[in-house]
């Protein structure tokens, strides 16, 4: 009876573990389809103003006095663009760098937002860079002692060291919902504001960045699915 039930505890941890992999890549698959569907819908929208991402991102940056950060094309391909706060440098890829559609209008303030973030001292984004270092190592090191804690027979603190260390990547992911957030509606404010959007097409760069804010809630979900997986392996480990 006894052996019946530990067998039953196995098949049924087993399982869960796989059903928890299989809801993780749908929430990834979904996110990246409504992203690059928003993204492709709109980049074939050219907004009325004519300007183009980069010209936008910069007229943005000295609207709020920011005269420091340079912009620069990105050299990876689709959707590479990001804020490089060391460098204090902009980085666009093509389609948004030289693109005038509603699309590419949306993500270069969105990038710009952040560049904001950094000069205004917001908060959550100093909590991240705090966290960062820590998730750094989370990322590389929480599965490889977990699987040791694993192989040499159930060794339960390093299994927790590892699940601490991956604790680290999903406080970094969670607190960057916020940041994402804001920088998104920072970039609507500017654009609407300053008329680079008319209302009619606000409306669209709000779908691009909703879209894309998406993505950063996808990988927290699929982080606590991966928490749960590790978490049912540490207690099949000491069964």
């Amino acid at each position: 009876m006894q052996a019946l039930y530990v067998d039953s505890f196995y098949f049924n941890n087993y399982s869960l573990q796989w059903l928890l992999i299989i809801i993780a890549s749908i929430i990834s698959l979904i996110a990246s389809a409504l992203v690059n569907g928003a993204y492709k819908k709109y980049s074939k929208k050219q907004a009325l103003c004519k300007k183009t991402g980069a010209e936008v991102a910069r007229s943005i940056l000295q609207a709020n006095g920011i005269f420091d950060i340079k912009i620069e094309k990105a050299t990876g391909g689709t959707l590479s663009d990001h804020f490089d706060p060391k460098a204090k440098t902009i980085r666009l890829s093509n389609g948004i760098y030289d693109g005038t559609s509603i699309a590419a209008l949306a993500v270069a303030a969105h990038e710009v937002g952040h560049a904001l973030q950094y000069a205004q001292n917001y908060i959550p984004i100093k909590v991240r860079n705090t966290i960062l270092p820590l998730a750094n190592i989370g990322s590389s090191l929480a599965f490889p002692i977990i699987l040791l804690g694993i192989f040499l027979g159930g060794i339960e603190p390093l299994i927790n060291a590892g699940i601490i260390l991956f604790l680290a990547v999903l406080a970094f992911q969670i607190i960057t919902l916020p940041v994402e957030f804001n920088a998104s509606k920072r970039a609507l404010r500017a654009l609407c504001d300053n008329g680079y959007l008319v209302d009619n097409e606000s409306s669209g760069a709000k779908s691009v960045l909703f879209a894309a804010a998406g993505t950063y809630v996808a990988s927290v979900l699929a982080s606590v699915l991966t928490l749960l997986r590790l978490l049912l392996l540490s207690k099949r480990s000491n069964r």
